[in-house]
Parts: structure tokens; C-alpha cells; sequence
């Protein structure tokens, strides 16, 4: 019965993510802020970790550890969004 709880709530954050991904790349389309557009490549990125940790935890075998691809992933997210702060700061 857990188990059950634990994917829906990776598959939560997985939907939730995409979701936040998706509002702030429409945001951003529709108002040219690039603020936006780095949040969104970051959400899109986490997105991304939150489908790697459904597959490595829910899907696969036991036998395929997927940490090191998720962590690149959350690691390029985070580094994508400070790189987005960092560039809007300068101008």
C-alpha cells in the first residue's frame, strides 16, 4: 500500500514540475522576459529528474541505479537558473 503512495507522489511531483514548466514558457512567449525563460528551462530540467526518479524508483529493476543521471540533471537545472539570475543581474 506505500509503494502505491510513493509513486503517485512521484508522479505528482513529476506532473506538478511539467505543469510550472509548461506556465512559465507560455509566460514567456507571451512577455519576452528571460527571467521566464531560464525558469522555465529550470522546471523543465527538474521535470526531467522527477521523470528520471519515476523510472529509476518505480519502473526499472532494482538492478539499474539512475542517482548519477539524476543528479547531472538537478545539478544542470540549478546551475541553469543561477545562470539566469547571474546574466539578468549584469544588465
Amino acid at each position: 500500500m506505500s509503494s502505491y503512495f510513493a509513486s503517485a507522489v512521484y508522479l505528482l511531483c513529476f506532473f506538478t514540475s511539467s505543469v510550472c514548466a509548461l506556465m512559465l514558457g507560455r509566460s514567456f512567449r507571451r512577455t519576452r522576459t528571460r527571467l521566464l525563460f531560464w525558469s522555465a528551462l529550470c522546471f523543465g530540467l527538474l521535470a526531467l529528474n522527477n521523470l528520471l526518479l519515476v523510472l529509476d524508483l518505480v519502473v526499472l529493476p532494482p538492478s539499474i541505479d539512475l542517482a548519477l543521471p539524476r543528479g547531472l540533471v538537478a545539478l544542470a537545472a540549478v546551475a541553469t537558473l543561477l545562470f539566469g539570475f547571474i546574466w539578468d543581474a549584469e544588465e
